[in-house]
C-alpha cells in the first residue's frame, strides 16, 4: 500500500505489491526500484545494528524484552537483499498486467467470495461507504483473496524482513526502521502472535498488504475479538482496508471512472492527466461512456487519462480513483483495481482494446527519451526515467510540432524521432 517496495520508486500508504503477482508477471510498481542496498553486513555488524533497532524501539515505548527476543536471534534474509535490488529490464505491458488482474478464474474466485463474506461486506460498506467490488477486488489483486498468506515460498516473517532491510545500507534505511518499529510495537499491542507476523519480502502484511506504519494507523477491529487481526480475520482486512480509503478522500456513492470515446476531432491537448472538469463538462465536448452505464449527473469532477494514446482505451477519472491510488500509486495498479471491481459486478471488459503490438520502452530508453525533449526545449521534469503528466506533457508538444497524433504516449518509434537531436 503504499507502503512496499513492492513499489520501488514511492513510499505509498500500503503495500500494493500483489503478493499472488510477484512470483510470476511483475506489478508496474516493481518497475523502478531504488538504489540497491550496499553489500549485506557481515553478522558482527548485523547483530550491532538489531542491537541499535532494540535500543530505538524502547526509547519508543516497546518493551527491550520484545524487541530483543525478535531481534537478537536474527540474521539477514538474502532472499529480501536480492529482491530489494532487482530492478525489470522491461516494463510489463499494461495490457498484460490487466489481463492478468481480470483473468475469468479470478473474476469467478471474486464472485465467489462476495457471495461467502455477504453479511461482513454490508456491513463494511454501511459503516465506511467503501464499494465491497473494490475492497474484493485489492484483496482479490494483493494476496489472491488470501490464498498466498500460508505459501511459505512468497511468505516471510517480517520483522526479519524489515531487519534486513533497515540494516542493509541504502536510501530507504530510515523508512525500514521505522516499519520495523511500527512491526513491533503490534506484536507488543497483542495484535498478532510473533509467528503470525508474515508478509511480503517488504514487510506488506495480510490479506489485503498493509504495511506495519498503515496497520497502526487504519487497522480496525471490525469482527470484535478484540484483536486488529489483518492476517487471520477477513472482515478485519477488509474493513481496515475501507478505514484506510475513506480516509485518503474515498467518495460513497461514486464510481472509480468511466471508459469513455472521443468524438472524431477531439482536441488530445485536454487528456492532461491533470485538469479536471464536470462529468457534464466533459459530455459537453463531446465524450460519451465507452459502456452501458450512462454518466452520473452529479458535477463530480473528473480528469482524461490515455493511458496507452490515442489508439487505446480513454478513461475519465474520478476522485475515487485517486483515493485507490493512495493505496498504490502505479497507475496499472489502480486500474487493475477498478476494473477487476467493475467485472466482479458483472460489468463487462474494456470496449476498446489496448496496442497490444507495442513494446513498453525500458527504464534507460526512458531516460533517453527525456534527455531528447529536453535537448530540444521541452521541459520534462528531470531525467529519471519516470514518465509522469509533465513528461507526457512534453512529449504532446513535441508530437505537436512534429504534426503527430498529440496523444503523450511514449513508444519506440518516438524515440527514434528524438535520438537524432542528441
Amino acid at each position: 500500500m503504499r507502503s512496499l517496495v513492492f513499489f520501488g520508486r514511492f513510499r505509498p500508504a500500503l503495500a500494493g505489491a500483489a503478493l499472488w503477482l510477484a512470483s510470476g508477471l511483475p506489478a508496474a510498481a516493481q518497475a523502478q526500484e531504488a538504489p540497491a542496498p550496499e553489500a549485506p553486513a557481515p553478522e558482527a555488524a548485523f547483530a550491532a545494528c538489531t542491537r541499535d533497532l532494540a535500543v530505538a524501539a524502547e526509547a519508543q515505548g516497546i518493551p527491550r524484552s520484545l524487541a530483543e527476543e525478535q531481534l537478537a536471534p536474527l540474521s539477514p534474509d538474502p532472499e529480501v537483499l536480492a529482491a530489494s535490488r532487482r530492478q525489470a529490464e522491461f516494463e510489463t505491458p499494461l495490457w498484460d498486467y490487466l489481463d492478468t488482474a481480470t483473468k475469468p478464474s479470478r473474476v469467478a474466485a471474486g464472485q465467489a467470495k462476495l457471495k461467502e463474506w455477504e453479511g461482513p461486506l454490508a456491513a463494511i460498506e454501511a459503516r465506511y461507504g467503501v464499494d465491497r467490488h473494490v475492497l474484493v477486488a485489492i484483496w482479490g489483486i494483493e494476496s489472491g483473496y488470501g490464498a498466498v498468506l500460508d505459501d511459505p515460498a512468497r511468505v516471510r516473517p517480517v520483522i526479519r524482513s524489515l531487519a534486513t532491510l533497515a540494516c542493509g545500507g541504502g536510501e530507504r534505511v530510515a523508512m525500514w526502521r521505522e516499519e520495523l518499529i511500527a512491526a513491533l510495537r503490534l506484536l507488543a499491542q497483542g495484535s498478532v502472535p510473533p509467528g503470525a507476523m508474515t508478509g511480503s519480502w517488504a514487510g506488506a502484511m495480510g490479506h489485503t498488504q498493509f504495511m506495519p506504519t498503515t496497520a497502526l494507523r487504519h487497522a480496525v477491529d471490525f469482527d470484535g475479538d478484540g484483536a486488529r487481526d489483518i492476517w487471520r480475520s477477513v472482515p478485519d482486512a477488509l474493513a481496515s482496508t475501507a478505514s484506510y480509503l475513506r480516509s485518503v478522500g474515498w467518495r460513497p456513492g461514486e464510481r472509480w471512472g468511466y471508459e469513455v470515446v472521443l468524438p472524431p476531432g477531439f482536441d488530445l491537448a485536454l487528456a492532461d492527466e491533470v485538469t479536471t472538469r464536470t462529468l457534464p463538462e466533459w459530455q459537453h465536448l463531446g465524450l460519451r461512456p465507452a459502456g452501458p452505464l450512462a454518466f452520473a449527473e452529479a458535477q463530480t469532477p473528473a480528469r482524461l487519462v490515455l493511458p496507452a494514446g490515442a489508439r487505446g482505451p480513454a478513461f475519465l477519472l474520478l476522485p475515487n480513483f485517486d483515493a485507490i491510488l493512495r493505496y498504490n500509486t502505479a497507475l496499472a495498479y489502480a486500474l487493475a483495481v477498478a476494473h477487476l471491481s467493475d467485472r466482479l459486478r458483472g460489468e463487462p471488459a474494456f470496449a476498446q482494446d489496448w496496442p497490444r503490438g507495442d513494446r513498453p520502452l525500458t527504464a534507460e530508453e526512458r531516460r533517453d527519451l527525456q534527455s531528447g525533449l529536453a535537448a530540444r526545449g521541452f521541459a520534462v521534469g528531470g531525467i529519471d526515467g519516470r514518465v509522469g503528466p509533465r513528461t507526457r506533457a512534453a512529449i504532446r508538444a513535441f508530437q505537436a510540432a512534429e504534426g503527430l497524433v498529440p496523444d503523450g504516449y511514449p513508444d519506440p518509434a518516438l524515440l527514434d524521432r528524438l535520438r537524432p537531436a542528441r
